[in-house]
C-alpha cells in the first residue's frame, strides 16, 4: 500500500506542457517537424504518425537537458498558437 501512496504523491506534481510543432511534408516522402519555441528541437518520420511520435520524444529529451530557468521561459512562450491565413492573389 505504501507504494501506491508514493505513486499518488509523485502524480500530484505532474505538470502538462504544450508546445506548437510545425510539420512539413517532404518531397521525397515523410515529414520533418520542429518546435519553434525550443531551438534545435526537431525530428522527422516516414509518415505523420511516426513524425508525431518522434517529436514527442525529442521534446521530452530536450526538456530533460534544459535548466529550470529556461523551462519557465519556454512555458511562457507556449501561450502562442498558430492560425492558418489564406490570401487570394492574382499571379
Amino acid at each position: 500500500m505504501r507504494c501506491g501512496i508514493i505513486m499518488f504523491m509523485k502524480k500530484k506534481n505532474l505538470k502538462i506542457l504544450q508546445f506548437n510543432a510545425v510539420f512539413q511534408e517532404e518531397d521525397d516522402g515523410g515529414f520533418s517537424v520542429w518546435v519553434p519555441n525550443l531551438p534545435g528541437c526537431c525530428s522527422q518520420g516516414d509518415n505523420f504518425e511516426e513524425a508525431f511520435k518522434n517529436i514527442r520524444e525529442a521534446i521530452d529529451l530536450y526538456l530533460e537537458e534544459v535548466p529550470a530557468e529556461e523551462k519557465e521561459e519556454s512555458e511562457d512562450r507556449a501561450k502562442q498558437f498558430l492560425i492558418p491565413v489564406r490570401i487570394s492573389s492574382y499571379a
